[in-house]
C-alpha cells in the first residue's frame, strides 16, 4: 500500500463531483471518459451492461447518467452530469441498457460497454473506488483478437496514442 500516492486528501475521501458515490456516479464518470478515450471516435450507439451493485443502484447513484456522461467527455464536476441522457439524444447517440443483478462477475461495480459508429469496442470496466479502475479485455492493436488487462489509480494514466498526437499538434 506504500506506493498509493494521493495529490491531496480529498481524493481519499471524495472526489469532487455531483453525485452521491465516488464509485457509482464520479467513478462512473471516469469509466465513460476512458473508454471514450480508447475508442477516439464519437459513438452512434453505447450499451451498458450493468452487474450487480451497478445494477441494483444505477438509477438511484446516477450511474446511469454518469456513464453517458463520460462518454460525453464531462469531468466528475459538471454540472450538466445529471441532463447527460438528453445531451446524448440530442446528439444522435443511442444509448441502451441491459441490466444483470445477479450475475457472477469479479467484482459488483462491473459494467461491459460496447460502443459502436463504423467500428466496434467490447470492453469491460471496474470501478472499485473513485480513484481505481480496473480495465479487461483491452483490445490490442494491430492484433485485435487479442486483449490485456490493467489497474489505474486516475484517469489520466491511459492516453491513446492518437491524443498524444493532437496534443503535440496543438
Amino acid at each position: 500500500m506504500k506506493n498509493l500516492k494521493f495529490q491531496s486528501v480529498f481524493d481519499i475521501i471524495s472526489p469532487v463531483m455531483v453525485g452521491p458515490s465516488s464509485s457509482h456516479t464520479a467513478g462512473a464518470v471516469r469509466i465513460g471518459k476512458i473508454v471514450s478515450a480508447i475508442f477516439g471516435d464519437a459513438p452512434t450507439e453505447v450499451e451498458f451492461q450493468l452487474f450487480n451493485s451497478f445494477a441494483k443502484t444505477y438509477r438511484g447513484h446516477g450511474t446511469d447518467v454518469a456513464l453517458v456522461a463520460g462518454i460525453l467527455g464531462m469531468e466528475t464536476d459538471d454540472p450538466d452530469i445529471p441532463h447527460a441522457l438528453d445531451i446524448a439524444h440530442e446528439k444522435g447517440i443511442k444509448v441502451y441498457w441491459k441490466i444483470n443483478k445477479d450475475s457472477n462477475v469479479p467484482h459488483p461495480n462491473t459494467t461491459r460497454i460496447t460502443l459502436k459508429n463504423t467500428s466496434l469496442l467490447l470492453i469491460n470496466l471496474i470501478s472499485i473506488f473513485n480513484l481505481i479502475i480496473m480495465i479487461e479485455n483491452l483490445p490490442t492493436s494491430p492484433h485485435p483478437n487479442q486483449s490485456f488487462s490493467l489497474a489505474m489509480r486516475t484517469a489520466s494514466v491511459l492516453l491513446p496514442a492518437s491524443s498524444l498526437v493532437r496534443m503535440a499538434v496543438m
